[in-house]
């Protein structure tokens, strides 16, 4: 069973901050094979929060919410992942939903971004994301970005 959290920046422990970023590096730079600055001043800023997906005392699954303090600007979610050991049991889908929760909860009225790696498309769309942009290289690998409009009052 998956423990989630779904805490702000102020709320990241020593050890917690230091097991996402240890996951992120696993994954998108070792795996990957992709060399790029992960830790890149947004971690710990503004309205920031970070979903954490915890199994047996492990971080195994993981995403950044980044709020821009611009009015106009979506809410942006990123750096979605699943660990190598954690894959084929779907987290994926419940790391998007808790992700998808937090920004409804945090945001109701703002619209979701997300520049997604271009194979993972299907996925995406599964939660309302459509493509906004054509396919672009990103540190060697295609992407696309793809939004979601906030939900509308009932």
């Amino acid at each position: 069973m998956i423990e989630w959290q779904d805490l702000h920046h102020s709320e990241l422990n020593v050890p917690a901050l230091y097991a996402l970023l240890k996951l992120r590096c696993e994954v998108f730079i070792v795996e990957q094979t992709c060399p790029y600055q992960d830790i890149d001043g947004d971690d710990l800023v503004g309205e920031n929060r970070h979903i954490l997906g915890w199994k047996e005392g492990e971080l195994v699954a993981y995403a950044r919410i980044l709020k821009s303090e611009e009015p106009v600007d979506p809410v942006v979610i990123g750096r979605v992942i699943v660990s190598s050991k954690a894959r084929g049991e779907k987290l994926g889908y419940q790391l998007m939903e808790q992700a998808l929760q937090a920004c409804e909860k945090q945001w109701p009225d703002k619209a979701l971004y997300l520049g997604a790696q271009a194979h993972l498309q299907a996925f995406y769309a599964h939660f309302g994301f459509t493509p906004v942009t054509p396919v672009y290289d990103e540190d060697g690998i295609p992407h696309i970005g793809m939004a979601r409009e906030a939900k509308q009052a009932k």
